[in-house]
């Protein structure tokens, strides 16, 4: 019989072999790891600009200034720590955009969405490398792929200038936890030791839910000094532990001075955050909840719905492959031919099942008050990212040892989805937060009856298309406009130019612009232009200046008025006015 390897290998059988050396190439996949890095960096440059100022970002870049002030004081001005509820959060993203927006030549919004992307980038690095070190090099492009194109991640990283910076430095300290277990029974490098003081230092300098990264590594330590069977293991790594603990609160303390101001202040943000609640509602599943009634289902079944199609295929996977290698495990242990699972790899994946399942376990547990979709648990997308990366890599692996045919078949349906993803992401731009799966119908069945752009940052298109327009119409010299906004003043004043001028009351508003979310959706007017992707309204500008204008010709009184007609069709001022898919400065 001979061999497969000493026969000339058929035609047929040549796309199958191509495809399994590109696989196993280290070169190639170093080439596609830099390549896609390379893109990502591409489309960070060329589209910071695009997006709009969230609700969020007057007030959050006022908290840098404050804790610029405190230092610039020699701490005597402690505003900072008085500032609305900014307090209970870190500074470590305001600081440095505050910090840096004298010398950087942008905007001010532009420079801080740009700095916002910089922190996802680094994030989506974490990403890799956790990957990688779990898996191989192809995994960490697959989990790196798959994140970018997760509206919640790649969209928001310019505009979530609190949440993606936070699921950044979780996505390292994740790492970190990881590539010191790995190294278990024996103590952690310095290095890592140290890579992890400074992440967790950072995600506690941006929230205090950077503690579960400090409880992932308490559980994980505990673990491995169960599955090693090695009772002064926590004594062995205690030196570096201790090293990583005083850089830690270094940062934390540089980042968040109130939290050092005394340390138990730490503790008081976790209770103020498991338990704080304002006049403030939600949109779940068509209906509007206070956010203290929200379900305890209400943050995994957003995840469930804001989750690419790709990444519930990889999870679907990664649980199959897992019964797969359950029953190999007691089949192997019934014919005495078990082959035991090294320590150090069953630990290392423990660190990312416990990023993916307590965050999910404790909103179901604890049911703390919620809004805004899994915006305040965006760092479980990078785990769960992972999981579903090494979830695709082991069921493409499994499959193709069974037959080449099914492995291409497999490989070429995760392709199509992925472009279907990709393609969807970038119809949204620049509002690929927006995006839901399929689950619930996509974006647009998903519109009335979940979350859409609750940072209204779609406000920004709307006054550019405003501008735009009123100048084609050649408004008279010195014609002032007034304009109300149903969000921040800001996120439209930026952008509308000198002739305009900003109000509160909105019956004496010349033009009313609303974004299309809770609170915003029901304003009376007509409809002078609509900033729309997929199909769906994300932003209105209503006409009201007829309703200050005198009417030179009465009305119809009635049916017996002369000239009216009982069978005239009904106007509609719903869809009026020019839709406009796109405005640029």
């Amino acid at each position: 019989m001979i061999s497969r390897i000493s026969a000339s290998p058929a035609a047929a059988e040549w796309p199958a072999l191509l495809v399994g050396r590109a696989w196993r190439s280290a070169v190639l996949g170093r080439v596609a790891s830099i390549g896609l890095f390379a893109v990502i960096a591409a489309w960070i440059v060329l589209s910071f600009r695009d997006y709009g100022i969230s609700n969020d970002e007057p007030v959050q870049h006022t908290y840098g200034q404050l804790l610029l002030a405190w230092y610039a004081s020699g701490f005597t001005d402690d505003r900072a720590f008085h500032y609305i509820n900014l307090y209970l959060y870190g500074g470590l993203f305001d600081l440095i955009a505050a910090g840096l927006e004298p010398y950087v030549p942008l905007p001010l919004y532009e420079w801080r969405h740009l700095l916002s992307a910089g922190f996802g980038f680094v994030g989506l690095i974490g990403v890799w490398r956790l990957a990688k070190l779990l898996s191989g090099e192809k995994a960490g492009i697959l989990a790196v792929l798959m994140l970018a194109f997760t509206g919640m991640y790649g969209g928001a990283m310019f505009t979530h200038t609190k949440d993606v910076p936070f699921a950044a430095a979780m996505a390292w300290s994740l790492y970190f936890i990881t590539a010191c277990v790995v190294q278990l029974p024996v103590a952690p490098s310095w290095r890592a030791a140290l890579g992890l003081g400074v992440s967790i230092g950072c995600a506690l300098g941006l929230r205090v839910g950077g503690v579960f990264g400090v409880f992932y590594l308490v559980l994980t330590i505990a673990a491995a000094t169960l599955v090693f069977r090695d009772i002064r293991l926590p004594l062995r790594v205690l030196p570096r532990l201790i090293a990583a603990a005083a850089v830690s609160f270094a940062i934390t303390a540089l980042a968040w001075p109130w939290s050092m101001l005394p340390p138990t202040n730490l503790f008081a943000a976790m209770g103020a955050f498991n338990n704080f609640t304002f006049d403030l509602s939600t949109l779940f599943n068509g209906k509007l909840v206070p956010i203290g009634q929200v379900p305890p289902t209400y943050m995994s079944e957003y995840l469930l719905i804001k989750l690419p199609e790709i990444t519930l295929l990889g999870l679907f996977a990664a649980l199959a492959m897992a019964g797969v290698s359950g029953v190999r495990l007691v089949l192997a242990h019934r014919t005495t031919q078990a082959t035991q699972l090294h320590p150090r790899r069953l630990i290392g994946y423990l660190p990312l099942l416990l990023a993916v399942f307590v965050p999910i376990v404790f909103t179901l547990t604890d049911d703390p008050p919620l809004y805004n979709g899994i915006r305040h648990f965006l760092f479980v997308l990078p785990p769960v990212t992972v999981l579903a990366a090494l979830g695709l890599q082991a069921a493409w692996r499994h499959l193709w040892r069974r037959s080449h045919v099914l492995g291409l078949g497999f490989a070429t349906a995760a392709l199509a989805i992925v472009t279907f993803n990709a393609t969807t992401f970038l119809r949204l731009h620049p509002y690929e937060y927006v995006a839901y799966n399929q689950l619930v119908g996509g974006t647009a069945g998903a519109w009335g009856r979940f979350e859409g752009d609750y940072w209204s940052t779609s406000l920004r298109e709307a006054a550019l298309a405003l501008r735009h327009s009123l100048e084609q119409e050649g408004h008279p010299p010195g014609r002032r406009y007034k304009v109300a906004v149903c969000a921040e003043d800001v996120q439209a004043s930026t952008y509308l130019g000198p002739d305009f001028d900003m109000v509160d009351d909105w019956d004496a508003a010349d033009f009313l612009m609303t974004a299309r979310n809770t609170g915003c959706d029901d304003a009376p007017g007509l409809a002078y232009a609509t900033v729309s992707r997929m199909g769906v309204p994300l932003a209105t500008t209503l006409d009201m200046r007829l309703r200050h204008a005198p009417l030179e010709t009465p009305l119809p009184a009635g049916k017996d008025t002369p000239g009216f007609d009982l069978n005239a069709p009904a106007v509609s001022l719903k869809d009026g006015g020019p839709q406009v898919a796109k405005a640029k400065p």
